[in-house]
């Protein structure tokens, strides 16, 4: 029992991470409304329950919970090995079933992570935490990210069995939004915000979307909702600018070593990115882009930001790297190109040159 539920938390935090990535990485450089909601989304997915970019660190290595266990660490896949072979003996435990559902999320295989916790809702079916991962998986595998049809029925049915599932919340109303429903994408999120605290990153997050919802809809906020958004928006409020001042905007010149081009695959994705250097691995600002545009000019602002309030604003100096990697994953694999520099002043103006010179070993 101790294995299964150090594999557990061990899959929380590797699905965590995974997730505060990839989704936002995928849209980089499309659209920077739609990556900042869905990167937001993610942020509040994960937020909550895991309450800490602590456990970032952890990644890949449920054992590190438990000191006594450190000697055996187990990998991503090995976790997964062990919960196939529990389903060999038991294929009607939905534990088993959400937290294979959970590894294939980690994995970036949003698709398997449905199909598992759809095994889970068979003996669960009005399980509300499952209804919305399966929601949740569901979206991440459209090319979109859209939550309709199917998803959306299950979380108004999550909604209807918790109505304050907060993260069910926050995904229907991403589903309002994405369907240009914006007075309902309002009125779900100030649902949302009664029950957050509001002196919160996550409640002033959800606060800037139903400021951007109302004006994408030309909608005039009603009383109540105007107090729950001024209560979200006004503790903790960051100071205003002053005259003269400006938002970072570091300059980053990124080339590919040349004993590294024959390493370089065809369809590599390039990740430029910004780190807190003595903060959480988590970055403050990202952009993706393909590695046919190598060599590249990538400019770094707090609009690539992942989490309200860790921005290139947040920070005095920042670590800026740049990786390739050949299979578009946002976590960093054995066998991607990388590159980095600094710490460097956030309030550089001059060009940042980073030259991709190393492999990464794993």
């Amino acid at each position: 029992m101790n294995v299964m539920f150090l594999t557990a938390s061990g899959l929380m935090v590797a699905l965590a991470l995974a997730l505060v990535l990839w989704p936002l990485l995928r849209q980089a450089g499309r659209q920077t409304r739609r990556r900042g909601l869905i990167a937001l989304a993610v942020l509040f997915v994960l937020g909550l329950p895991l309450a800490s970019a602590g456990l970032y660190e952890m990644v890949g290595n449920p054992a590190a919970l438990n000191p006594a266990a450190a000697e055996q660490p187990l990998t991503l896949d090995q976790a997964i090995t062990k919960i196939k072979a529990q389903l060999g003996h038991d294929s009607a435990d939905p534990n088993l079933w959400t937290l294979l559902g959970q590894a294939y999320g980690a994995k970036n295989e949003p698709a398997l992570a449905a199909s598992a916790f759809e095994h889970a809702l068979k003996y669960r079916p009005d399980d509300a935490d499952l209804l919305v991962a399966w929601a949740q998986a569901d979206s991440l595998a459209q090319p979109q990210h859209m939550i309709v049809g199917e998803a959306r029925a299950r979380l108004e049915r999550a909604l209807a069995v918790d109505p304050t599932h907060q993260r069910g919340l926050w995904l229907l109303g991403i589903s309002d939004f994405q369907l240009q429903h914006y007075s309902e994408a309002i009125a779900t999120w100030t649902r949302l915000l009664k029950l957050l605290p509001p002196d919160s990153d996550v409640a002033r997050g959800v606060a800037k979307q139903v400021e951007l919802a109302a004006a994408r809809g030309s909608l005039k906020l009603s009383h109540a909702q105007a107090q729950v958004l001024s209560a979200a928006t006004a503790a903790g409020a960051p100071p205003p600018a002053t005259a003269g001042s400006s938002a970072p905007r570091l300059i980053v010149k990124v080339s590919l070593a040349p004993q590294l081009k024959a390493r370089l695959a065809a369809d590599s994705v390039l990740f430029v990115y910004a780190r807190n250097p003595s903060g959480p691995s988590i970055p403050l600002a990202v952009a993706r882009l393909p590695a046919s545009a190598l060599p590249a000019t990538v400019t770094l602002t707090d609009a690539m930001s992942m989490a309200p309030g860790m921005n290139l604003s947040s920070a005095q100096q920042v670590i800026v790297g740049a990786r390739l990697s050949a299979q578009g994953q946002a976590l960093a694999q054995a066998g991607d190109l990388e590159g980095s520099a600094g710490p460097v002043a956030v309030s550089r103006t001059q060009p940042i040159s980073i030259v991709i010179d190393k492999v990464v070993r794993q």
